[in-house]
């Protein structure tokens, strides 16, 4: 199956997505906010510029998408029909960079919890999750 957007307007929509301050990170900031969590945004001097760090709770949160770093859900399987072997190649390389980022942060002493985009649909069940993280379970 052909792409239905032109060179151009594929080129337009890929520039405009955002790899910070994303909806869903907003989502999961807000719920932090919510349990009493006082967090920094995208520190540069940890390794893969974590979304969510709490220094206090030695914790970082990353909220990925779906599909950018190919979750088990739907979405994340899903593979583009147009320039097939560059998104399968680009993807594979986002999962092995986030492999190397959550080991080295781990080994650094971090707790680390991965949200993915899918998860900030259920509010009940993410609150859920980031206090069971909280608590160190």
């Amino acid at each position: 199956m052909a792409d239905t957007l032109t060179p151009a307007q594929r080129r337009k929509c890929m520039a405009a997505i955002r790899g910070k301050n994303t909806t869903p990170e907003r989502v999961v900031r807000s719920v932090l906010h919510r349990l009493g969590c006082r967090f920094a945004l995208h520190r540069a001097d940890l390794p893969g510029k974590s979304d969510i760090v709490m220094p206090a709770r030695n914790a970082v949160v990353f909220v990925h998408g779906c599909y950018w770093h190919t979750h088990a859900c739907t979405r994340g399987r899903s593979t583009p029909a147009t320039n097939a072997a560059f998104w399968r190649a680009k993807r594979e390389r986002t999962r092995t960079r986030d492999r190397r980022t959550l080991a080295a942060l781990r080994r650094a002493g971090w707790r680390v919890l991965v949200v993915w985009e899918c998860q900030t649909r259920d509010a009940r069940a993410l609150r859920a999750e980031l206090r069971r993280f909280l608590v160190g379970r």
